[in-house]
């Protein structure tokens, strides 16, 4: 961190002028985007092997850092977006399995703090553009409670609250959860945007032109395939604008973009564009979403005090049609068992790609296990912000990672996932425990073989045996043990991070997720 261990001047004022110079180098501007349901082997830096091509990826890796053990705290949408926003585990709320809907209720609480929120005090511009994923509440003509989806009795001409300006960002422009769920529309900070009509049967949804789509509100002119352009060329404009009229602010954008999830729609200028599958042209196109923002920070000439950084919030959808892909040699998870969904490595290890030229250093990588949840430590320790403590709960700061160094007690941390169906597991160091024998999924990658030696619960070595092929789980007890108690201490102090004592939602006593560790809860 600065320090401003200079010497004593004889004016307040100047030393508060220096003080005000040295945090304006610690504010750089941020940008975090996040592919939907694209794996580690979807991203040809880092498959040797790979059938798709993501040359602005490439490109961001050897201009800046990837992280080879990165993960995301849930292998499904919605946890793994509220982990990323509040540095918090999703199962801490009430969201126990699962993701919400469309018109679902909020799950981000009202003045819980999130990254938005902590960069906007720190001076940032906050902007979001994309799948928001997290509930938003929409008014209803009859004063009853919404469905999640398909709900007939909602409001439009009410505004939306407690959505993503109420937790801290500025602008909002994007859908309300994934492209195949209702609204089918835009929604621009608290309203739909265009005229909307319901539309009841399968049948009449398809005649609108949406492809695997629910019945439910849709707008007038809202197509499928225009979505991921759209949500590219809002971010450049917005940071254009915003350079021209306040350059001297930093600006924080979260992209949480729809692709490459189901429905798979690339659009005209890239079907069959990667000559393998839909999928693989719907990667491609993220791809140049990607290039589209990054070339829009280049061309502003302010790439060198402008961190970027790309990520997913999970492993591929078999959606995707694996087993088409895997038979023509293209495997989305590389080398790792499992998938979307899963608690194996292929439903929650992702890419994770850095660029910050005046911090990270060129064509560089780094093997320190880091989860989604660490993005808010990770930004307070870049502004010199000390989060409270019912603050990022499981977020630890990767900072010194970016500056190539060792992450401070790496190999001791405990880093939870969580699967769609709310099975648990936990990785320490090089242990991994999972509270299942099938992943916590009923999904399956065609490609994955048994595990040898199944067991109720399997154990793997991660360090000698990161494709999770031989369940230790019977021959190290005591590991068991340790991670099991690990487990239980992390949900009964609210948190996996130093600290007060938190509370979870509700009491960790009314989860029947938890009775794998019910032993040492509290």
């Amino acid at each position: 961190m600065f320090k401003m261990k200079l010497f004593i001047t004889a004016s307040l004022f100047c030393c508060a002028g220096f003080a005000l110079a040295g945090s304006k180098q610690l504010r750089p501007n941020i940008i975090y985007i996040l592919a939907d349901d694209m794996g580690y082997g979807d991203v040809s830096c880092l498959n040797e092997n790979s059938m798709i091509q993501t040359p602005n990826l490439d490109r961001m890796a050897s201009e800046g850092m990837y992280f080879s053990d990165a993960h995301t705290n849930s292998s499904v949408c919605t946890p793994t977006r509220y982990g990323i926003l509040t540095g918090r585990y999703s199962w801490r709320t009430k969201l126990k399995k699962g993701v919400l809907g469309g018109h679902s209720r909020h799950l981000i609480k009202p003045g819980r703090e999130t990254v938005a929120s902590l960069l906007k005090k720190q001076g940032y511009a906050t902007a979001c553009f994309g799948k928001w994923h997290l509930g938003m509440d929409w008014a209803s003509t009859d004063g009853k409670e919404l469905k999640k989806s398909g709900a007939k009795n909602v409001d439009f001409t009410k505004p939306i609250t407690k959505g993503p300006l109420d937790v801290g960002f500025d602008h909002y422009f994007g859908i309300s959860a994934s492209l195949n769920m209702d609204p089918h529309a835009f929604v621009e900070d608290r309203m739909i945007d265009g005229d909307v009509e319901y539309v009841a049967t399968g049948d009449e949804i398809k005649a609108r032109g949406l492809i695997g789509a629910k019945p439910g509100w849709v707008a007038d002119g809202f197509e499928q395939d225009q979505v991921l352009s759209t949500f590219a060329n809002k971010s450049a404009d917005w940071i254009r604008t915003h350079q021209v009229k306040n350059p001297d602010q930093p600006f924080f954008i979260y992209m949480p973009l729809n692709s490459p999830h189901s429905p798979i729609v690339p659009s005209k200028d890239f079907k069959d564009k990667s000559g393998l599958s839909p999928h693989g042209d719907f990667c491609m196109e993220t791809d140049w979403a990607v290039g589209r923002v990054v070339d829009t920070v280049d061309k502003l000439g302010i790439a060198d005090n402008t961190l970027i950084i790309f990520t997913a919030d999970n492993g591929t959808s078999p959606m995707a049609k694996l087993d088409r892909m895997q038979a023509q040699g293209h495997y989305s998870m590389y080398i790792y068992r499992g998938l979307k969904g899963s608690l194996n490595e292929g439903g929650h290890r992702v890419p994770f790609i850095a660029r910050w030229p005046k911090v990270v250093k060129p064509d560089s990588s780094s093997s320190d296990i880091i989860c989604t949840t660490d993005l808010m430590a990770t930004v307070a320790e870049i502004t010199g912000v000390k989060l409270d403590d019912n603050a990022g709960e499981d977020s630890v700061s990767f900072y010194k990672a970016l500056k190539g160094k060792k992450i401070k007690g790496n190999d001791s941390r405990g880093v939870v996932h969580h699967s769609d169906s709310g099975i648990f597991s936990i990785r320490r160091g090089k242990w991994k425990l999972i509270f299942d024998s099938n992943g916590g999924t009923r999904r399956n990658n065609p490609k994955d073989k048994p595990v040898k030696n199944p067991a109720k619960y399997h154990l793997f070595d991660m360090e000698n045996d990161a494709v999770e092929s031989t369940n230790l789980y019977d021959k190290y007890p005591e590991v068991v043990k340790e991670l099991k108690m690990l487990l239980a201490d992390f949900i009964n102090k609210g948190r996996s991070t130093p600290g007060t004592k938190q509370q979870n939602e509700p009491a960790a006593k009314n989860w029947n997720q938890i009775d794998v560790v019910k032993e040492y809860l509290k």
